[in-house]
């Protein structure tokens, strides 16, 4: 909203009605607060008992010895790999196992899945054909 359209909304219906409803301005128990969950529940009595499963754990690796910074400044120089594609995937992981299977005399063309092909999406979470195909 502009300016000038809360300046026509307070003069139609009321200055008080424009300012944000805050703690100061509500009912005795009115409590915004800022959209954190609690990690407990609250007794009948009125007493807060904290929940040790509702309570966030935070799993930080041991970083000793680590040469990286955590930031990375706008005028770092982009990156000089590019981008993986299927063909550099395939030449990369695939292709060197066939290889060996070839020069060894142990590659059999109807046995694809020992080096990750499956010739059906069924039962896949995400099926690449035809439905999630990116065309």
């Amino acid at each position: 909203m502009g300016l000038l359209s809360r300046v026509a909304l307070g003069l139609v219906r009321g200055a008080d009605r424009t300012s944000p409803f805050t703690s100061k301005r509500g009912p005795r128990d009115f409590y915004k607060g800022r959209g954190a969950r609690i990690a407990g529940r609250h007794t009948p009595s009125g007493k807060f008992v904290p929940v040790r499963e509702m309570i966030p754990e935070l799993v930080v690796p041991d970083l000793t010895g680590f040469t990286l910074r955590p930031y990375v400044s706008y005028r770092a120089p982009p990156g000089s790999t590019a981008p993986p594609t299927a063909q550099s995937l395939f030449d990369a992981v695939v292709a060197p196992d066939m290889e060996r299977d070839i020069k060894a005399g142990a590659f059999d063309p109807d046995a694809l899945e020992k080096y990750g092909f499956e010739p059906s999406q069924s039962g896949k979470l995400f099926q690449l054909y035809p439905k999630n195909f990116p065309r």
